[in-house]
Parts: C-alpha cells; sequence; structure tokens
C-alpha cells in the first residue's frame, strides 16, 4: 500500500467525521436557537473555519513553519478536545429533551393534541445549547488544569522473580510520554525533575515518548532532565514520536545529558554479587515503518549473552509486545507506556477496550507488567478521568 493510499484512508473517514460533527453542532448551536439570517451565517461561517481548522492545521504548520501557524495547531488541539465534550453534552441533553418529551406524549396520547408552540420549541433549543456550553467549559476547563496540573504519584510494589535478597526494597521511578513540544517547555519539566527527585529512587527511566520536535527547537526544555538524580542513574527508550523528531539525534543529545540510551541491549544494575539486568528495547512500531532492525524493537538483540536466570525489567515504551515476546524470554517485570490511560473521557474507554493492558499493573504467573498513563500529553492538553502519573515501582526479591 502506498503511502499516499494509507493517508487517504486514514483522512477520507477522519474529514467525514469532522465535517458531520461540525453540521451537527451547527444545528444545534446556531440553527435551532435563531431564526435570524445573520445568526445562521455566523455560524456556518465559525463552524466551516473550526472544521478546517481541525483538518488542516498540521498540513499548514508543515508548509508553512512559523509561530502564527503554530498557534492555530494549538488552537485546533484545544478545539478538539472541547468540540468532543460539546458533542457528548449537547447530545445528552438532546437525548433527555427528546426523551422527556416522548414521556408527555404517552401521557397525554390521549387527551386532544396540543398545538406545538415554536416559541417554545425555540426556548428549549436555546436553554439545551446553553446548558451544554456551560458543561462543555467546566469539564474542558478542569480537563486543561489536570494536564498542566503536576503527575500524581502512583506507588506499586512487584514481586520480582530472581531478585537477590539484597535488593529487595529496590525503587525505580518510571516517567513515560512526557511529550516536550510547544506546550510542556522548561518550567513543566524543571518542575517535574524536582518531583521526580524528592521521590528518591534507586534509578530513574524514561519509556519513550519523550519529545515532540527537533532537538534544536526543544534541547533546552530537555535538559532539565541533566538534573535527575538517583543512585543509579536514568534510562532512556525510544517511543514513536521520537521516530517522528529524530531518534538518532536525541539518542545522541541525550547521551550528552548524562541519560543511558538502551537501544536493544541491556545493562548490569547493582553491585556484582547483587544485581539484576535492565534490558531496553526501540519502539515496537519502528520495524512496521521500514526502519531497519537495528534501529527498531529486537528484544533478541537486547537480551544476546545474558544469563536467562538472573532478575530483569524491561523497558519498552508499548505494551503491545509482553505477551508475544517479553514473557517467552523470560523477563520478570515489563515498564511501558504508549496508551495515556486514553488520556480523557470517552477516549479511556475506546483505550481500554482496544488494548489488553491499557494501563496500571497486571500479572502473568510470576510476571508483570506496568503499563503508565503518561506524565505529560498529547494532542488536546486535556486530562480527565485519566491523570498524568509518576511511578514509583518497589521490586521485591
Amino acid at each position: 500500500m502506498t503511502p499516499a493510499l494509507r493517508f487517504a484512508l486514514f483522512f477520507a473517514p477522519l474529514a467525514l467525521l469532522v465535517v458531520s460533527g461540525h453540521i451537527y453542532l451547527y444545528r444545534r448551536l446556531f440553527r435551532d436557537t435563531a431564526k435570524h439570517p445573520a445568526w445562521r451565517r455566523v455560524g456556518v461561517g465559525v463552524m466551516a473555519l473550526l472544521a478546517a481548522t481541525l483538518l488542516g492545521s498540521r498540513m499548514l504548520t508543515h508548509l508553512w513553519p512559523s509561530e502564527a501557524t503554530a498557534a492555530v495547531a494549538q488552537l485546533s488541539w484545544f478545539w478538539m478536545g472541547a468540540a468532543t465534550y460539546l458533542l457528548l453534552a449537547v447530545l445528552s441533553l438532546g437525548g433527555v429533551r427528546r426523551l422527556s418529551g416522548w414521556m408527555k406524549r404517552r401521557r397525554a396520547e390521549q387527551a386532544a393534541p396540543a398545538p406545538v408552540s415554536e416559541e417554545r420549541r425555540e426556548f428549549l433549543a436555546r436553554a439545551t445549547a446553553g446548558a451544554a456550553l456551560v458543561a462543555t467549559g467546566g469539564l474542558a476547563s478542569y480537563g486543561v488544569w489536570r494536564a498542566f496540573h503536576p503527575p500524581v504519584v502512583n506507588e506499586v510494589a512487584v514481586r520480582l522473580p530472581g531478585l537477590p535478597r539484597a535488593l529487595d526494597g529496590f525503587t525505580l521511578i518510571q516517567l513515560s510520554d512526557i511529550h516536550v513540544g510547544p506546550l510542556i517547555q522548561r518550567r513543566f519539566m524543571d518542575e517535574l525533575v524536582a518531583r521526580t527527585n524528592a521521590l528518591k529512587g534507586d534509578l530513574v527511566c524514561i519509556t519513550g515518548d519523550l519529545v515532540d520536535g527537533s532537538v534544536e527547537e526543544l534541547g533546552f526544555a530537555a535538559g532539565a532532565l541533566r538534573d535527575l538524580r538517583s543512585r543509579h542513574g536514568t534510562y532512556f527508550v525510544t517511543g514513536n514520536h521520537e521516530y517522528y523528531s529524530g531518534d538518532e539525534e536525541w539518542s545522541d543529545a541525550l547521551t550528552r545529558m548524562g541519560l543511558t540510551v538502551l537501544r536493544n541491549r541491556h545493562v548490569r544494575i547493582g553491585e556484582p554479587g547483587a544485581s539484576f539486568d535492565l534490558v531496553g528495547v526501540d519502539d515496537w512500531g519502528a520495524r512496521r515503518s521500514g526502519y531497519p532492525r537495528q534501529r527498531s524493537y529486537d528484544l533478541a538483540a537486547a537480551t544476546a549473552g545474558r544469563d536467562p536466570t538472573r532478575a530483569s525489567v524491561l523497558l519498552a515504551h508499548q505494551p503491545a509486545g509482553w505477551r508475544e515476546h517479553a514473557l517467552k524470554a523470560g523477563m520478570g517485570l515489563q515498564l511501558s507506556g504508549h496508551t495515556h490511560g486514553g488520556q480523557f473521557f470517552p477516549f479511556n474507554l475506546a483505550v481500554a477496550a482496544i488494548w489488553e493492558h491499557d494501563a496500571g499493573l497486571f500479572h502473568e504467573g510470576e510476571r508483570s507488567i506496568y503499563v503508565s498513563r503518561g506524565t505529560g500529553f498529547w494532542g488536546p492538553p486535556l486530562r480527565v478521568a485519566a491523570p498524568p502519573e509518576i511511578v514509583k515501582v518497589t521490586l521485591l526479591a
């Protein structure tokens, strides 16, 4: 399948969904609330502009990169989240309104039919639209606040097969899916580093999707990671967004910042008499995207030469390969991210339906996987029913 055909198959249903959603919003918010032609023309213009922004902003920033086009792109992300809640609110309130009307008609079906009041119909449409806007404003405001507010700290204890007694209680701090970019910048990163250091972990790991942009654009913001402090250092594996942003360039830059980048290899953590293997693999989807084997998921290469009876922790951005590869390779614990836990309602429900391991801790016999909801956000700056998190994992012998 050619790239052009793949794009067409993706864009066509997306465009249909976006256009139909904005037509529906126009009808409920503008056409039904007033008959004045000028008001309806305003509605057509507003909804057409917002739909066009959603569909074309990414292409616009690619063709004409500038501060102005970047601002348009950010507006489109904000609107995408708000439009989702506006649609849900209008549909829900409209459904309640129609159900109430049906119940009234059922109770009065023996009586003479009452004439339809256009004034009452318009009043109810305005009340529904107003309530939907208020509900959307409240929910979207909370989602933005939660997205930019410091992540929650989730602490979990995991028994790791083969872990030496001397390492019982060893702590790993997991950061994932930070998505440093136009909205997540140095201030956010400095606060994140301070909160991570306060947890006093033995080791810090970043499981991919750190950045959304080039080293030149985001090097200063990501440079806050130089200040991470732990007894055994900070380790990083690539996510799919590193490939969009320059995986090799970022691997070199992070190495210069003092992080250890694990690209299909493993290292020994601890003292010679008491240690475990920390294994890192590149992103699961890289090979399907045409990247060479040495720059895509290769657990066989990552574990080459290691004693399979030793305790092991695998860092892998996506949870997709856990059952197929990690369990078969004897990995005791896998730390992943990628799913964001759906990031905001109702997408958290969709992610839970699609991914077997969508967020949280899962076990298969003695083996475990923890999937982080992510520490930042991507796309709409919203977090509703899926708060960002820093994960503190305590290993038990």
